[in-house]
């Protein structure tokens, strides 16, 4: 009888024990995905083929762009998040394809196709000891903008690579719950 119990309690801690492993375990994509690098804006981020510096950010309603000769100006229904960064190589030639602006609740913006290919948009080619300066743009909701972080890889999908991770901070907010000092139109053309 006090074998069968003995069993009993065994066989319950054994199910216990399975069962905990089972929720606790990570996720495939999470085992598989990048390796975060972290930091906070003005920080350089070293991940394995490149270095990361955000400079600064900002935010506009319109976007004015110079595309083939002509000049547009692109509206949003949100706001332009544009992010102005130094990248440089490490060791060799890579290129980034270009970033991810994940806001306060977790959504991902990826950087906007609807600039084209114009000139300073990704993907960036970078060359070591060569650094450059570039701009990441976002369209994204009013509500996304404080408290959001900028993700740059070197590959668009970076399984168990690295993966710069820097932290942009609260933004001041007036009492429509719009950042304060979003430009009214960002002329994309004028120097970094």
């Amino acid at each position: 009888m006090i074998r069968r119990i003995a069993n009993l309690v065994l066989l319950l801690i054994a199910v216990v024990l399975c069962y905990g492993m089972k929720i606790s375990m990570p996720h495939y994509a999470e085992l598989t995905g990048p390796i975060p690098v972290r930091a906070a804006i003005g920080d350089t981020v070293e991940t394995r083929s490149f270095s990361l510096r955000v400079e600064k950010f900002g935010f506009a309603r319109k976007l004015e762009i110079n595309a083939y000769g002509t000049e547009k100006v692109l509206t949003t229904g949100g706001l332009w998040a544009i992010v102005t960064a130094e990248l440089a190589a490490k060791d060799a030639s890579t290129s980034v394809w270009g970033g991810i602006w994940r806001g306060p609740t977790g959504l991902r913006y990826h950087t906007t196709g609807r600039l084209g290919a114009i000139a300073g948009t990704p993907p960036y080619l970078l060359e070591p000891g060569l650094p450059r300066k570039v701009r990441f743009v976002f369209e994204i909701p009013a509500d996304q903008a404080a408290n959001a972080t900028l993700l740059v890889a070197s590959a668009r999908f970076s399984a168990l690579d690295s993966e710069a991770q820097v932290t942009l901070g609260s933004v001041e907010t007036g009492a429509d719950d719009l950042p304060v000092g979003i430009m009214q139109t960002f002329d994309w053309n004028r120097p970094i």
